[in-house]
């Protein structure tokens, strides 16, 4: 509607980090550089191969998922048993010499930090990652800084072949449900990377990528599967929307005329703090913001680069320091202009 010169869309950076052989805790294969990459972003996608192909050679010559599974969660969680004791041990050194308790004496550890180890231990001994844990809000916020790795946010996808894919089924789907149940829980994408990469390759000729979903649906239909929930689409868009889901993200967006762009901010921020995003002296200064949400202009706007007919609805509204932000929110923000001091 505003057709600005400049759109800033939301972006999700996705890092592709080389995967763990058994041992690599302790080192072996890659497994401190993966232990260091992995320790420096904020959520995982985990990519599980379940796809057979004699071109592409699995690293224990045979496919199959649950035991990578066991592989990859079983030295994320001893990575984060060792973490684990050298925080015990670092806590009970701060204890002695903030006490001044001899090395050789066993300090009194407190309470919340006796809870939240014995927890964070429990889980990892069962090969279970820490975030899917039961914790107060207070062992939320010391565990915050601890480093382990296992906090972190997983979303599990299962890269099945093209064939599969389009059926919707696969021999290791239920055994792959049935483990993460049994750890933790978490959310399930089954994809194709096969798929996704003829598709991809496609992106230049919008009817070409459409000729093939409708190919890809019509092998489906030809399998018995019609309907609008047997159609194939890449789902890279849902595992988009996983992504910032699992690491609580939400936008907001600010349009005019010469740009329309979406910034990025953790679910629950107040709308000074979002002013913040796009400048700090807006945080600052901030006065006040003006909220209409993007459905309701969408609905309203009549094609109309302007929030008046957003306005005669009495869905544009003015929002103090106290407002969360939510979804989807076209924001301006007013503000003080703050002088230097000299």
């Amino acid at each position: 509607t505003f057709n600005p010169p400049s759109v800033v869309p939301a972006i999700l950076k996705v890092v592709d980090i080389a995967g763990l052989i058994r041992g690599a805790s302790e080192g072996a294969g890659l497994g401190n550089a993966f232990l260091s990459h992995i320790a420096a972003v904020d959520g995982i996608f985990h990519l599980v191969r379940a796809f057979e192909s004699e071109e592409i050679v699995h690293v224990d010559d045979s496919v199959d998922p649950i035991r990578d599974l066991e592989t990859i969660q079983g030295e994320l969680c001893l990575k984060d048993i060792d973490t684990l004791g050298k925080v015990l041990e670092n806590e009970k050194n701060r204890i002695r010499k903030e006490k001044g308790i001899a090395r050789s004496a066993e300090p009194p550890l407190t309470e919340l930090f006796q809870s939240a180890y014995e927890k964070c231990d429990a889980l990892l001994k069962s090969n279970t990652p820490v975030q899917t844990g039961e914790f107060s809000s207070a062992e939320v916020e010391l565990i915050k800084d601890w480093g382990l790795i296992t906090t972190k946010p997983q979303v599990y996808v299962v890269n099945l072949s093209k064939k599969n894919f389009i059926r919707k089924g696969s021999k290791w789907l239920g055994k792959i449900q049935d483990w993460v149940k049994s750890h933790g829980g978490g959310q399930i994408i089954p994809m194709s990377c096969e798929f996704e990469q003829e598709l991809f390759d496609r992106k230049d000729d919008p009817a070409a990528q459409q000729a093939y979903l409708d190919e890809c649906t019509k092998e489906a239909e030809e399998m018995g599967l019609k309907g609008p929930q047997f159609a194939v689409k890449s789902v890279i868009p849902r595992l988009i929307r996983s992504g910032r889901a699992a690491l609580c993200l939400q936008s907001f967006y600010t349009a005019g005329p010469k740009e329309v762009r979406a910034w990025t901010i953790q679910q629950g921020t107040l709308a000074p703090q979002a002013a913040g995003v796009i400048h700090t002296d807006f945080e600052k200064g901030f006065i006040k913001a003006e909220v209409a949400n993007f459905d309701d202009f969408k609905a309203l706007h009549e094609g109309t680069a302007s929030m008046a007919k957003v306005k005669e609805a009495g869905k544009y509204r003015q929002e103090g320091k106290t407002y969360v932000m939510q979804e989807g929110d076209i924001v301006v923000f007013m503000h003080n202009t703050l002088k230097s001091k000299k």
